[in-house]
C-alpha cells in the first residue's frame, strides 16, 4: 500500500499543476505565454541546470555516467524513429525524428523525479536534461533546419548553465549560499511555470493525422522504458539513478521540439511533430504512473 501512496504522491502534484494550464487554457484561448517560454529559456532553465547539478550532492562521475548513458539512449531513439518513420513511409524523416530523439525530461521528467527521489533524483535528472537542452539547440536545429549554426548555442544561456555546472562539479566547488538560494527559488517557479504551459500546449496543438501521431507515440512512450532496461541491464544499474534513467526515458515529445520545428521546418513537419507531441503527451499520462510505480519498486 506504500507504494501506491508514494505513486500518488510523486505523480499528482505535476498532473494537477498541467491540469491547471489545460484548465486555463481551454477557458482563454487567446492567454499569451510569451513571458513564460522566454523566463524558462532565459532565466528558469539555467538557474534549475545551475541549482540541480551543483546543490543535490551528485558528483562529476555520477553526472558523466548517466549523461553517456542517456547518449546510448538518444541514438537508440534515433535508430527506432528511423525504422518508425520509414515504415510510415514518412517522405521526410529527417525533419520528423526529434520527437522521437528528444523526450520531455525537463518540463514533466525533472518534477517527477524530484518527488519520487529527492534531491538526489533531481541531480541525475538534471544531468540527463541538460543533455537533452544541449541536444535540442545542435541535433534538433540540424535536423530541423538540415544545416547546423553554432550561432544557435552561441545564443543560448542554458548552454552557459551547463558549462559552468560541469566546472563546479569537476572542481568540487560549492555553490556560494546566496547563489544557491536564488536558483533554488527559480527552479521551483520554472518547474510551475513550464508545466502549465504544457497544459496550454495541449489546448493549442492540434492533431493532424491520428494514426501515424499514435503509432509514432508508441515508439517514444512504449518503446522508451524498453530501452531503458535494455541499458540498466547490460551496465548492471541499480537503485534511484537506474530508476531516473527509466523514469527519463518514458517521458513523451518535448514541446521544445515543436518550438524548434516551427522555426526552422515546413508547416507539414510542424504539423505532423504537434500530432506526436499531443498523442504521446496524452498515452504518458497512461503509462507514466505504470513506469514510475515500476522505477519505485525496483531501484530504490
Amino acid at each position: 500500500m506504500d507504494i501506491y501512496l508514494k505513486l500518488f504522491e510523486v505523480l499528482f502534484p505535476v498532473f494537477f499543476v498541467v491540469g491547471i494550464g489545460y484548465y486555463l487554457g481551454k477557458n482563454n484561448p487567446k492567454i499569451d505565454t510569451t513571458f513564460i517560454t522566454n523566463f524558462a529559456a532565459n532565466i528558469g532553465t539555467p538557474a534549475m541546470i545551475i541549482y540541480a547539478l551543483t546543490s543535490t550532492g551528485i558528483s562529476f562521475e555520477i553526472f558523466k555516467n548517466y549523461f553517456w548513458y542517456y547518449l546510448i539512449a538518444i541514438f537508440i531513439f534515433a535508430l527506432i524513429g528511423i525504422i518508425f518513420l520509414f515504415s510510415l513511409k514518412t517522405k521526410d524523416i529527417i525533419r520528423e525524428l526529434p520527437p522521437f530523439i528528444m523526450p520531455n525530461t525537463g518540463n514533466m521528467g525533472l518534477p517527477i523525479c524530484l518527488f519520487a527521489y529527492g534531491s538526489q533524483g533531481l541531480g541525475v535528472a538534471a544531468a540527463i536534461s541538460a543533455l537533452i537542452i544541449l541536444s535540442h539547440f545542435t541535433l534538433g536545429v540540424f535536423l530541423a533546419d538540415r544545416k547546423f549554426d553554432i550561432n544557435v548555442i552561441l545564443k543560448n544561456p542554458p548552454f552557459y548553465a551547463i558549462m559552468i555546472s560541469i566546472f563546479f562539479l569537476y572542481y568540487k566547488i560549492k555553490l556560494p549560499v546566496f547563489i544557491e538560494n536564488t536558483t533554488f527559488l527559480l527552479m521551483y517557479a520554472t518547474i510551475f511555470l513550464i508545466l502549465m504551459s504544457l497544459g496550454i500546449a495541449l489546448t493549442r496543438f492540434k492533431v493532424f493525422s491520428f494514426k501515424k501521431a499514435l503509432i509514432s507515440s508508441i515508439g517514444r512512450v512504449i518503446l522508451g522504458p524498453i530501452v531503458a532496461f535494455l541499458i540498466i541491464s547490460y551496465f548492471d544499474l541499480s537503485g534511484f539513478a537506474a530508476g531516473v534513467l527509466l523514469i527519463q526515458c518514458s517521458m513523451p515529445s518535448a514541446v521544445l521540439n515543436y518550438l524548434v520545428a516551427s522555426i526552422y521546418s515546413p508547416k507539414k513537419i510542424v504539423d505532423s511533430v504537434a500530432s506526436m507531441i499531443v498523442v504521446s503527451t496524452i498515452m504518458s499520462f497512461i503509462t507514466i504512473p505504470i513506469v514510475v510505480f515500476f522505477a519505485l519498486k525496483y531501484f530504490n
